[in-house]
């Protein structure tokens, strides 16, 4: 994998085409007039700085192969988890299953994606952790707020460790025709991810008039959902020749990573809004935390997995 001439392709167009979009959103923001279509742009460009960032260290660990891209996750979902669980109603006596989560369930999750068991990948924390981390709680005879603490905890290692899993283990996937490049998928993954999330973004505040959810995220529209999908499926298709897939399959697929993504986000959006919080936390310029970047990827990946794994897997 660290030399399939696909991977330094496709990693050559996409430098090429952040370049462009540099050039072009820094010349925008500075001769637009300051209002509504300088801060778009403004928000764009703190997009693309992210981007940057994302394209360089997602390239190098899939330069690494394997391993890389495994450590490189296991790293975000760390970040993600703490980012997450900073903002749940945690109190001493929950110290026991917070160590758990952090040092025995996160890493049991990512030696599954290493050593390739997808049977204790999609069972691990939905079945066992979800029983046991409760058990640990109670251990310590604190019933105040027992079913919202337990919950949180629950709810933020499926978010942060269960479903960002799923990316790194698409490398485990056994495609007829496609053995040795299953890493590629996450490339395509992640490009169809934010580039319809760009395009949902900058359709919705030019154009969008129905808000789906105004209290929650206003620039997330009917209209912006309709083309975020439209463009998710166009991209898909232009990049099908890295996938396993045909082109209208790739589209099908990129169409369902938007949308998986698009109320994913919302989700998120909506515990942010519960604590009365914008961003999970300090990351880069205003792009908020670890779980900013991730909100549109983290619903979309198990199903994109599973998906990929139940049509096309051996």
């Amino acid at each position: 994998m660290a030399w399939d001439p696909t991977l330094w392709a496709l990693a050559g167009w996409l430098v090429l085409a952040l370049l462009v979009l540099t050039v072009v959103g820094e010349v925008l923001e500075r001769f637009l007039p300051v209002g509504r279509g300088n801060k778009v742009f403004k928000n764009i460009n703190d997009r693309i700085l992210a981007w940057w960032v994302m394209v360089v260290v997602l390239i190098g660990a899939l330069a690494l192969g394997k391993g890389g891209v495994i450590a490189l996750f296991l790293v975000i979902s760390f970040a993600a988890l703490r980012e997450f669980l900073s903002l749940t109603n945690t109190r001493l006596a929950d110290s026991w299953a917070l160590a758990a989560a952090f040092f025995f369930v996160l890493p049991v999750q990512y030696i599954a994606v290493g050593m390739d068991w997808p049977g204790v990948l999609s069972m691990f924390i939905p079945v066992y952790a979800f029983l046991f981390m409760p058990m640990l709680a109670a251990l310590r005879g604190e019933p105040h707020s027992f079913l919202i603490r337990v919950a949180e905890t629950q709810w933020s290692l499926m978010v942060s460790v269960f479903c960002v899993s799923h990316l790194p283990a698409l490398v485990n996937l056994q495609i007829p025709g496609f053995e040795g490049r299953a890493a590629l998928l996450i490339l395509f993954f992640m490009t169809i991810v934010q580039g319809s999330d760009t395009i949902q973004y900058l359709w919705g505040r030019s154009f969008g008039k129905r808000q789906i959810a105004s209290e929650l995220s206003p620039s997330k529209t009917v209209e912006g959902l309709a083309a975020g999908t439209v463009g998710a499926a166009v991209l898909a298709a232009l990049i099908f020749w890295i996938t396993p897939f045909a082109w209208w399959q790739a589209a099908l697929l990129g169409a369902v990573i938007f949308v998986m993504g698009f109320f994913g986000a919302l989700v998120m959006a909506a515990i942010k809004r519960d604590r009365g919080i914008r961003e999970w936390g300090p990351l880069m310029n205003a792009q908020g935390g670890v779980t900013d970047r991730l909100d549109t990827a983290i619903f979309a990946a198990p199903v994109f997995y599973y998906l990929v794994q139940f049509f096309w897997g051996a």
